[in-house]
């Protein structure tokens, strides 16, 4: 299985129109290859990025003369993402949204969608490779790798993703599509992608402040010493070395001490690397464990490069350490170019 499917007859395919360039281009790729095309909008929330992104996804449906839907999911999201970004920082972890939405909404509740509407296909305007080997669909990163999105899917199922297809993939630059969003007149600002936490406007810890009140503890440093005083434990994330209000840094916020309410920083670099970290709800693209060591290359946060490491039941243990490893975050697992599958950090 390529990035397109082989058709012996009309295929419809359902593609989620974000407004940007991205999704836009997949629709018309799409339609030029002979799907019936229809375009979906999720209705996420109610922040103004929201409104104008609906508005561009119906003029790039009218402009490809496909059929146009808005589904509002914003009850649905609210519980299922929202939520559960406010309950993680609240425990004192840094939530990972993006992985939890592609998972549970785009291609969870917009599948089902798919199946209202008799679609075979759902399609999105992400960087991602799918290939199917011996009856199974394995999950690759994209000719352009600085455009790859393979770390915010490791939750996906095997029956989700023979229903998927990536048609950005296919391409080595983005300037290939800026190029090409242009020649065809796509009515997309050359400017204009998706925005990554979408239901969040302006800055994070503004919009933290607006929804968790405050709770003030100490920020100590690692012998115990207090430093200064924080006003939550949900404003700051491992690694994080701006911001947290001390004289005579660079400090790094090196853990979070919930029982006390204490943020504990450190000096000294040295003190954010990790060997091994503990991890849970691990989900294998394949559908089956690949064992109970099995070595890969571990990706702790989107813009890490990756560290070779061996997965042992609960727990992975880098090669060589690793700096920030974060509670709450996700960790991708590699083998060469193929996305093995992931875990959360704990």
């Amino acid at each position: 299985m390529g990035f397109f499917i082989e058709m012996k007859k009309t295929k419809k395919v359902l593609v989620a129109l974000s407004g940007g360039m991205d999704s836009g281009t997949s629709a018309y790729l799409l339609k030029k290859k002979g799907y019936e095309v229809v375009g979906a909008f999720m209705k996420l929330n109610d922040a103004k990025g929201s409104v104008s992104a609906e508005k561009k996804a119906k003029a790039i449906a009218k402009f490809l003369r496909i059929p146009f839907f808005v589904f509002d999911f914003r009850k649905k999201f609210k519980k299922e993402i929202i939520d559960y970004f406010f309950d993680e920082l609240k425990r004192g972890n840094t939530p990972n949204p993006c992985v939890f939405c592609n998972e549970k909404i785009k291609f969870g509740m917009l599948l089902q969608m798919a199946d209202k509407l008799k679609a075979d296909f759902l399609a999105t305007g992400h960087y991602v490779k799918t290939k199917e080997i011996d009856g199974k669909i394995k999950m690759v990163k994209p000719k352009d790798k600085t455009k790859d999105q393979t770390y915010f899917l490791w939750r996906l199922k095997q029956k989700q993703l023979k229903r998927l297809i990536f048609p950005m993939a296919t391409y080595d630059k983005k300037k290939d599509i800026k190029r090409m969003v242009w020649e065809i007149g796509l009515p997309i600002p050359n400017d204009v992608e998706s925005q990554e936490v979408c239901f969040i406007e302006g800055k994070t810890e503004d919009y933290i402040k607006k929804n968790i009140k405050a709770k003030p503890g100490k920020i100590v440093d690692k012998q115990g010493k207090i430093l200064s005083k924080h006003n939550g434990l949900w404003f700051y994330t491992i690694g994080q070395r701006k911001g947290i209000g001390l004289a005579g840094g660079p400090y790094f916020v090196v853990e979070k001490d919930k029982k006390k309410n204490q943020l504990i920083v450190s000096k000294n670099e040295k003190d954010l690397y990790r060997k091994e970290i503990k991890i849970k709800n691990i989900n294998w693209i394949s559908g089956k464990s690949l064992g109970t060591r099995v070595r890969v290359k571990a990706k702790i946060r989107y813009g890490h490069k990756g560290a070779m490491a061996t997965i042992e039941k609960n727990k992975i243990v880098f090669d060589k350490p690793q700096r920030a490893a974060t509670a709450g975050q996700s960790v991708a697992f590699y083998q060469g170019s193929e996305l093995l599958g992931g875990a959360t950090i704990i």
